[in-house]
């Protein structure tokens, strides 16, 4: 044996940060013993230390055996089986502090160590106790936490991704419930866009939920996103479905014609009627300018009895003892209703048509139809915040970004789960431009980023970040990608498919939780999105554990594979796989009522589900039971 149990072999090939090690004769692969704690040798993930002085360089086992070993033009048998190959890490000073990247390389016959519990514990130690959270233990030693700089992890960005059922929701759940606690980060703030409602549950005593059909008895809010919040771009294409240049000026000339002449009459602080622009967010009722487009592009005119041949008025339909004037109302949608008049004649009888039309009669009518569509009254109709016809609100955008980001929970989430699937990706990224754009021009108020630093979390991101999308959700969250850091706005982005997601993005995120991937491309993205080369690693994606992780990037000492702690089971998200066959207990693994196929059958009641259905909501309500008299006869309607 040798003098050093912790000794294991020598460097014998440098190739910038990779070496290779040939075992000595006396290393003995699989677990060994060190002042009375085991270790596995020759694992792929397995951490090494090579001495250097007064300095120690980290690495970590990325292959192990014949595959390993240096390779020599006209070897017919290389050096054998007994050999790693080893990307360094990092590097650890005198007392202890360690750092990432190395400032000198190994030579031939460096002695190389294994990492024990002492080392890691050195490695893995806090500086400043608030500057660290921990998420679970090390895959290799179940004493040690993994703990993750949280303000790398925030502001560098992260990713999580991993296969369906890898326990990406559960891993998110956990780790912002770490992130949110009260105690220690009492003025956290996380914006979460659920798009699957699946985190309310979850998180339920540390977040604020907001959703279009909110259930305000289980403390849910109404989701209310204040059109003339969005730049013209953005409202352009949620309310008319997009405009090309030539009919998007008259329009963009009218909105901001209304926004002068509501600041005119309500003036708001920052702003004037010779400053705003048709992107500023200044209320404007969209409802008149819907009234007035759709006049000048439908109405008919006829000259004016009694007027000169150039005075015309418009062809409402007159009023009589039944009907009135069919002159339209702005605010319930309603157009106006012109006659039918004649089209031939002396010019003193012709008709006029649409004078100063621009040629977007279809678009009036898509905005009308969603005017009147319940599913967009959350943008359309928002509350407080929608204005009249002169542009008066109740509140303004201060109590809105209160709502969202200052509230007295940690957690907002925006359950998304019932917003149509076509303005999805819009409304995303109107969303993020939003929150960016508040927090970017307050960086040096309390209420900024820079002071205080807000974390999004975009779960399900390749339905809206695809590599071929470029949609407002994609380059509202590419600039924040490259820009957040400066002002305080940190991503984390959460994927089954990374493989789906622009490169540009992924690439950002400084800190990557790699959970289980089976697919050979979506382990190939995350390898070459990650910062350290670690290709070997990587190759452990497909047999991962369920809630186990490989961790690598800025907010870890090292690249570390850990196991997540679980949320308690009445605090995981609503993404457990159903129970097909239920044994023993029916709330195991968080499972929740009756259910299974070997399970006894109770009556149907699909009336129920239509009504869920139709309601467009979760939350499921039974109907009081119909009260009986003594006699047990069904007691009538109204009867005492």
């Amino acid at each position: 044996m040798p003098n050093d149990p912790t000794l294991i072999g020598t460097v014998q090939d440098v190739n910038g940060a990779t070496i290779r090690v040939e075992l000595t004769n006396e290393t003995v692969t699989g677990l060994s013993f060190v002042n009375g704690e085991g270790y596995r040798i020759g694992q792929v993930g397995s951490f090494v230390r090579i001495p250097l002085g007064f300095a120690s360089l980290y690495g970590v086992v990325s292959q192990v055996g014949a595959g390993a070993a240096p390779v020599r033009e006209g070897d017919q048998h290389p050096y054998g089986n007994r050999w790693l190959l080893v990307q360094l890490v990092g590097e650890g000073r005198p007392g202890g502090q360690f750092e990432r990247g190395i400032s000198q390389h190994p030579t031939i016959d460096d002695r190389v160590h294994i990492v024990t519990e002492a080392d890691l514990r050195a490695i893995y130690g806090p500086g400043e106790p608030d500057d660290f959270v921990s998420i679970g233990h090390l895959a290799s030693a179940e004493s040690i936490p993994t703990l993750v700089d949280i303000n790398k992890l925030i502001t560098r960005h992260a990713a999580i991704v991993g296969t369906t059922g890898a326990g990406k929701s559960t891993t998110v759940a956990g780790l912002l419930t770490s992130l949110s606690d009260s105690v220690r980060y009492p003025s956290a703030r996380i914006v979460v866009l659920d798009i699957h409602g699946e985190y309310a549950r979850a998180l339920s005593d540390r977040s604020t939920v907001f959703r279009v059909g909110a259930d305000e008895s289980k403390g849910e809010r109404m989701l209310h996103i204040p059109f003339w919040a969005l730049s013209f771009e953005e409202l352009i294409s949620l309310g008319f479905g997009g405009l090309d240049g030539q009919k998007a000026a008259p329009v963009a000339d009218f909105m901001l014609q209304l926004k002068r002449e509501a600041l005119s009459s309500y003036p708001r602080d920052g702003v004037t009627p010779e400053t705003t622009t048709v992107d500023s967010p200044v209320p404007f009722c969209i409802h008149k300018m819907w009234l007035e487009l759709h006049k000048r592009e439908n109405m008919t005119v006829i000259p004016k009895p009694g007027g000169s041949a150039d005075e015309i008025e418009p062809a409402y339909v007159l009023a009589d003892d039944t009907t009135p004037v069919q002159t339209g109302d702005a605010m319930s949608v309603t157009p106006p209703l012109y006659r039918t008049v004649k089209t031939t004649g002396t010019a003193s009888e012709r008709v006029n048509h649409g004078k100063e039309a621009i040629g977007i009669r279809q678009q009036i009518a898509g905005l009308a139809s969603k005017l009147r569509d319940p599913r967009f009254a959350f943008l359309f109709k928002p509350g407080d915040w929608l204005p009249d016809l002169d542009g008066k609100t109740t509140k303004d955008l201060d109590a809105f970004l209160q709502d969202w980001i200052g509230g007295p929970k940690a957690i907002t989430i925006l359950d998304l789960s019932g917003i149509p699937s076509t303005v999805l990706n819009d409304l995303i990224g109107a969303l993020l431009r939003i929150l960016y754009d508040a927090l970017f021009w307050a960086r040096k108020l309390p209420e900024g980023g820079r002071e205080r630093p807000l974390l999004i979390v975009l779960e399900e991101a390749h339905a809206y970040l695809g590599k071929e999308n470029s949609g407002a959700a994609a380059t509202a969250v590419r600039r924040i990608a490259k820009e957040g850091r400066k002002y305080g706005v940190g991503l984390m982005v959460v994927s089954q498919r990374p493989s789906e997601i622009d490169q540009t993005i992924l690439s950002q995120c400084g800190t990557i939780f790699a959970m289980r991937l089976a697919n050979d491309t979506d382990r190939g993205h995350v390898t070459s999105a990650a910062s350290d080369n670690l290709k070997g690693l990587f190759e452990m994606l497909p047999v991962l554990r369920t809630g186990e992780a490989i961790i690598v990037g800025e907010a870890v000492s090292l690249p570390v594979r850990t196991l997540i702690d679980p949320p308690a089971k009445n605090r995981r998200p609503d993404s457990v796989d159903p129970r097909v066959a239920v044994r023993g207990s029916l709330q195991k693994d968080g499972f929740e009522g009756p259910g299974g196929w070997n399970q006894r059958r109770d009556k149907s009641d699909y009336p129920a589900v239509v009504r869920q259905w139709r309601k467009q909501s979760p939350h499921y309500e039974a109907k009081p039971p119909i009260p009986k008299t003594a006699d047990g006869t069904k007691k009538k309607k109204g009867t005492k």
